[in-house]
């Protein structure tokens, strides 16, 4: 068997770590394919290095750019790709336009498809990533589902027959990297001392409006502990052009660190404050309260089991009442898994492995 894995965005690579170890432990040929949407050495070498992940087979570059330019210059290059490789299974990840590109070349040449992560929803159609994953998943040829609760929303879906519960990839990695760097000192800017939180924002919603960006950075800035944010080149740019400065008050401004670093630090922290999807995930799985600004959240059981609050407006101090409330209770409850994700995802990929008939 052969798969090719196609990735390009800081959380597709987290994912892929857990995988490529899994596939080559079974000794099936991998191909990985980077598109280059994360390109900046922080938000892409830097993953590749530290988690151990093979150096990309191709990387396409394609760079920053609109949603439609952006895809636009992944499709036809992946297309190209895949024909000259000739994979049993082209592997998606997550709901980034990355995977959308990758599934629209698949299908269109008749590769069979598999899609990692599937059944997540925010049902929120403003939402790039939203019609990303729904797209994708409606495309694929197999659904590899990470919680129960994804499982159903395929099923309401019409995709049941073609979807496998294997548990969240993300478990795996965050399991092996928690345990080598629990005793690893935090990666905090000067002047920052124990009680802080971590911070990251980076969606549109947040960041393209310029009202909406200061309100966000005045919320945090007002909160009582020091407050680390690692900035995303989205978040840095949009701060520049809105006019808005983001060290002030409470807030303190880093640079975006690698994965062990990222999860080093988090472990030290009091909570979270985020509009990250794997970052929700991650605290709940290291028991760290987090504080997500957003509307809806995909990783609905942070919220059903306490871990993780929704604050749609973080104005007139409902970000602080947020970040201020009674530790949630302690659960043993895993819906993501017991970190053998990556095994099963294989398993599936072997099961449901049919040889694809490619053009001449």
């Amino acid at each position: 068997m052969k798969v090719l894995s196609v990735v390009g965005a800081r959380p597709q690579f987290v994912k892929l770590a857990p995988v490529a170890i899994a596939l080559n432990a079974r000794g099936i040929e991998h191909c990985i394919v980077h598109t280059g949407q994360h390109y900046e050495p922080a938000l892409s070498d830097i993953f590749f290095e530290e988690l151990g992940i093979p150096r990309p087979d191709v990387h396409l570059a394609v760079g920053s750019g609109g949603h439609g330019e952006q895809t636009g210059a992944m499709l036809g290059r992946l297309e190209t790709v895949i024909l000259g490789q000739r994979p049993d299974w082209v592997l998606i990840y997550g709901d980034t336009n990355s995977t959308l590109a990758a599934a629209v070349a698949a299908v269109k040449i008749h590769a069979p498809l598999a899609h990692l992560e599937a059944g997540l929803r925010s049902f929120n159609r403003r939402m790039p990533e939203e019609h990303n994953r729904v797209l994708s998943d409606h495309a694929a040829d197999l659904c590899l589902a990470p919680t129960e609760a994804a499982m159903t929303q395929l099923a309401r879906e019409g995709l049941a027959e073609r979807s496998v519960l294997v548990g969240d990839v993300m478990t795996d990695v965050l399991m092996r990297v928690r345990d080598r760097v629990a005793g690893s000192p935090p990666r905090i800017p000067d002047g920052v001392t124990a009680p802080f939180r971590i911070a990251t924002i980076h969606r549109a919603e947040n960041t393209d409006d310029p009202a909406r960006l200061r309100e966000i950075v005045l919320a945090m800035q007002s909160l009582p502990e020091p407050t680390v944010l690692f900035v995303h080149p989205r978040l840095r740019a949009r701060a520049a052009e809105h006019g808005v400065t983001l060290a002030a008050g409470s807030l303190h401004v880093a640079d975006p660190v690698g994965y062990p670093d990222l999860i080093g630090t988090a472990l030290h922290s009091i909570g979270i404050v985020t509009d990250s999807g794997g970052l929700q995930k991650e605290a709940f799985l290291l028991r760290v309260p987090c504080t997500t600004i957003r509307t809806e959240t995909e990783w609905t059981e942070t919220v059903d089991l306490g871990w993780n609050i929704l604050v749609p407006d973080p104005a007139q101090g409902r970000l602080l009442a947020a970040v201020s409330r009674s530790a949630p209770p302690a659960t043993d409850d895993t819906p993501y898994g017991s970190g053998d994700a990556a095994e099963r995802t294989v398993d599936a990929l072997l099961r449901r492995v049919t040889p694809p008939v490619w053009p001449i």
